[in-house]
C-alpha cells in the first residue's frame, strides 16, 4: 500500500487545515486509516483513527477539534483540523492497516505548523 498524505502548511492558531492522505496499491483489505504526528524533538504520537464501518477515536488532545473521515470511493482519508493550536505543530503522518493481513503502511509525511 502507498499512502500520499498532502495539505499541510502555515495557519494561525485557531485557524484550519484539511490533510489527506490517498491510498494506492494493495489497497483492498484495508480496515484501519488513521493520523500519528511528531513534533520535534518528541516521539510519533497517535492522533485519531477510522475503522471500516466508521467508528473513530482520537488523542484527548485534540477530541472536540479534529474529525477524521474517509472516502473509500476515493480512496482517501481526511483528517480536518479546526481551532489549531502551537502545539498542534507537527509532522503528520498517515497510516493504513490490514489488520488481518498484518499490513501497515505509512504515507511520508506532511509539516502544519501552528503560529502564535
Amino acid at each position: 500500500v502507498q499512502l500520499q498524505a498532502s495539505g499541510g502548511g502555515l495557519v494561525q492558531a485557531g485557524g484550519s487545515l484539511r490533510l489527506s492522505c490517498a491510498a494506492s496499491g494493495r489497497i483492498v483489505g484495508i480496515n484501519v486509516m488513521g493520523w500519528y504526528r511528531q513534533a520535534p524533538g518528541k516521539e510519533r504520537e497517535f492522533v485519531a483513527r477510522i475503522i471500516s464501518g466508521g467508528y473513530t477515536n482520537y488523542a484527548d488532545s485534540v477530541k472536540g477539534r479534529f474529525t477524521i473521515s474517509r472516502d473509500d470511493a476515493k480512496n482517501t482519508a481526511y483528517l480536518q483540523m479546526n481551532n489549531l493550536k502551537p502545539e498542534d505543530t507537527a509532522v503528520y503522518y498517515c497510516n493504513a492497516q490490514n489488520t488481518f493481513a498484518r499490513i501497515n503502511s505509512w504515507g511520508q509525511g506532511t509539516q502544519v505548523t501552528v503560529s502564535s
